[in-house]
């Protein structure tokens, strides 16, 4: 059952990691709730990129023809709930993260994933120093709008 979760699970994980989510886990609730499978949690510094890492959350995944059936909280921002039956993803603000502490509720929940996390979250930071070494100018030289 534990590898069935961990592959069906991977486009949701891999589409949350697209937009530099922070702190990304996986719980496997299976056993614990028949509510879902597995709850993905992440959090952003900014409401602006809560609501940005939902939007390309719900892009990534349409084009993958998986449709939620439900999204609660966007208008706000600071907690996104968008659920897709099995897997469950909570995006949320930093400080409404850990007022709330899922990962604390759900402390009996096994952590799944976290090596594939952790490979591509350094692929990620990785090719952010590459495309860094390229950049000549200085911070003044560029244009604001």
């Amino acid at each position: 059952m534990k590898n069935q979760i961990v592959e069906f699970t991977l486009p949701f994980v891999e589409a949350v990691l697209g937009k530099k989510t922070e702190g990304v886990t996986v719980l496997d609730v299976s056993s614990l709730t028949s509510v879902a499978d597995a709850f993905i949690i992440g959090s952003g510094r900014s409401v602006r990129q809560v609501k940005a890492i939902a939007e390309h959350v719900r892009r990534t995944l349409r084009d993958k023809g998986k449709k939620p059936l439900s999204i609660d909280g966007e208008n706000e921002g600071n907690w996104i709930l968008m659920d897709y039956g099995d897997v469950v993803i909570h995006l949320f603000h930093d400080s409404t993260r850990r007022f709330y502490d899922l990962e604390g509720l759900w402390l009996d929940a096994p952590r799944i994933l976290k090596d594939f996390i952790d490979k591509k979250i350094s692929e990620t930071v990785y090719a952010d120093e590459e495309d860094d070494e390229f950049w000549s100018g200085g911070e003044d030289d560029y244009e604001e709008y």
